[in-house]
């Protein structure tokens, strides 16, 4: 374990108070206990993600025991990414926690609920993000759009955690040609969540091997025209 530096060390002591749950259904971790000036900033199916008032500027990654195994394989990805501006600064680590920056931003899941205009720069930045994880030989893996943050007009890639995996699960790639076929005709409309929720159910249930991907856009298509009428 890397020693705890002192500008977290209050951090850490809170940490302890609180308890993090997986389980091997991949479902969002349980938290439990609570400890004063740490706030819950995150949920995912591995790790809970805190700040603490005492330390502006750090994000906690603490994982559940069932995943903790993963904390070093992300490790060792945010140390082969170091210097690339497109993602969090890791700092070190604790007992059950990763310590890096924190970053300010909506998401882009965000920016469609709330019309706020993705630019074309978000989504090269990412492409360029990509193309260095690969020149570090890594894989970019899991982009999509709760992890990636806009922040003045530029992108910040979050959760680097399968970039060590191999297989390419095109959710990016998908993703861009939907800003390329329907975003023109969204950009400023504030999406409501079930259409976006019936986007990622029919996305998450679209069997590529029989159905094209115009054939799913075919049925977005449908949704969105519903949706601007």
């Amino acid at each position: 374990m890397d020693q705890v530096n002192s500008d977290w060390i209050q951090a850490d002591a809170a940490l302890r108070s609180i308890q993090v749950t997986g389980s091997d259904r991949n479902e969002p971790v349980l938290v439990s206990g609570r400890a004063e000036g740490l706030q819950l900033v995150g949920i995912g199916t591995d790790a809970a993600v805190f700040t603490y008032d005492g330390t502006p500027g750090y994000a906690f990654k603490v994982y559940s025991d069932v995943a903790l195994p993963k904390k070093e394989t992300e490790k060792m990805v945010y140390e082969k990414l170091e210097g690339l501006p497109f993602f969090p600064h890791y700092y070190g680590q604790g007992l059950n926690y990763l310590v890096i920056s924190y970053e300010e931003g909506v998401t882009l899941h965000d920016c469609l609920l709330q019309g706020i205009p993705i630019p074309e720069q978000a989504v090269q930045d990412v492409e360029t993000a990509r193309e260095l994880v690969r020149s570090r030989g890594l894989n970019p893996r899991d982009i999509h759009l709760k992890n990636v943050l806009l922040q003045d007009g530029r992108a910040k890639v979050l959760d680097v955690s399968e970039y060590a995996l191999d297989g390419d699960d095109k959710r990016w790639e998908h993703l861009v040609w939907a800003y390329r076929v329907f975003y023109p005709a969204l950009e400023g409309k504030k999406l409501p969540m079930w259409v976006l929720d019936t986007i990622k159910t029919g996305y998450a249930q679209w069997d590529q091997a029989s159905h094209s991907l115009d054939e799913f856009g075919g049925r977005v298509s449908e949704l969105i025209s519903r949706f601007l009428r």
